[in-house]
This record gives C-alpha cells, sequence and structure tokens, in this order.
C-alpha cells in the first residue's frame, strides 16, 4: 500500500508477523490483503465486536479454554511430520500449514532471513505444556518457536470439536500416574 509503512519487527519466525498484526491496529488493511489470518482475528486486533452475538456464553464454551499454537518449520516436508504426528496423538485437533512465509530474526548476533512454514495448531489450552514438549522433541531447529494464544470466542462447534478431538489425552493428562 502506497505511502503506508509497517515497523520492522525482529522477533523469531512467522510470529514476528502475526504478532504485529494482532498488537497493531494500524497494520490491518495490509493484513487482510495478505490473507494469512482468520477473518475471526483480524476482528479481534481492531477491538471492534463480532459481527453477529457470539454463541460462547451460551454454549457452555469456556474462553480461553482453547488455543491455537504457532509453530515454524525449515520446509513442508517437516511441517507435515509434525502435524500428523500431533494430530495422531491427540496433542492436537487440526493443523493448517501456511507456506512460504519469511522469517526476519536475530540469531546468534547476525540478523537472519529464512523462508519458513508456518502451522497454525488448534488444541486445549491445558495440551499447550505437552504439544510443547513433543514438538521441541521432534523438531530440528536448536529453538524451536512454540507460541499460543487462547481462543476467547469463534464458532462454538468447532470449539467443541476440537475438545471432544483431544478431550482423551487431556483427561488422561490430568490423572496421576
Amino acid at each position: 500500500m502506497r505511502g503506508v509503512r509497517a515497523p520492522a519487527i525482529l522477533l523469531g519466525g512467522g510470529s514476528a508477523l502475526l504478532l504485529s498484526l494482532l498488537w497493531m491496529p494500524a497494520l490491518l488493511p495490509v493484513a487482510s490483503r495478505l490473507l494469512l489470518l482468520p477473518r475471526a482475528l483480524l476482528s479481534m486486533a481492531s477491538g471492534s465486536p463480532p459481527s453477529q452475538p457470539s454463541p460462547a456464553s451460551t454454549s457452555g464454551y469456556v474462553p480461553g479454554s482453547v488455543s491455537a499454537a504457532f509453530v515454524t518449520c525449515p520446509n513442508e516436508k517437516v511441517a507435515k511430520e509434525i502435524a500428523r504426528a500431533v494430530v495422531e496423538k491427540r496433542l492436537a485437533a487440526c493443523v493448517n500449514l501456511i507456506p512460504q512465509i519469511t522469517s526476519i530474526y536475530e540469531w546468534k548476533g547476525k540478523i537472519e532471513e529464512d523462508s519458513e512454514v508456518l502451522m497454525m495448531i488448534k488444541t486445549q489450552s491445558s495440551l499447550v505444556p505437552a504439544l510443547t514438549d513433543f514438538v521441541r522433541s521432534v523438531h530440528p531447529y536448536e529453538v524451536a518457536e512454540v507460541i499460543a494464544l487462547p481462543v476467547e470466542q469463534g464458532n462454538s462447534p468447532y470449539l467443541h470439536w476440537v475438545r471432544q478431538v483431544t478431550e482423551s489425552i487431556s483427561d488422561s493428562s490430568t490423572v496421576p500416574p
């Protein structure tokens, strides 16, 4: 967009763009053109109310009980392997792969630029520590990016589905051995 310049953000992985969009409403016109974020996240970032009343309050959904976790991977092969494994292990209900993101970050005193794949992982918030541990154990990076944001509201049937698909692991992780 002519005449509008976004500030440079030097954070690790693809989360820099996501976080800057969530916290800097001035970037929303640019963000909507990138089509990287679902409309719900754009609505939350702008601070505007949802276009229709949220059924979450009447559906029994507990705000924040589901999270969207973000992980960057060096390529699609690694991302698919990790995505499939976390779904098979029921650490996640769904993983979206967003290819060809560019990450600019500082690493060991140098500014680096890499092409990566961003994974958007939907899971129960209670499973984020187990998800993080698993990703760290299989990820090729020395320091794997795993960040999670709680989902405050959304499509109630979808949020319940995320909880249902991941419920068995969540129940077993809270039971003492």
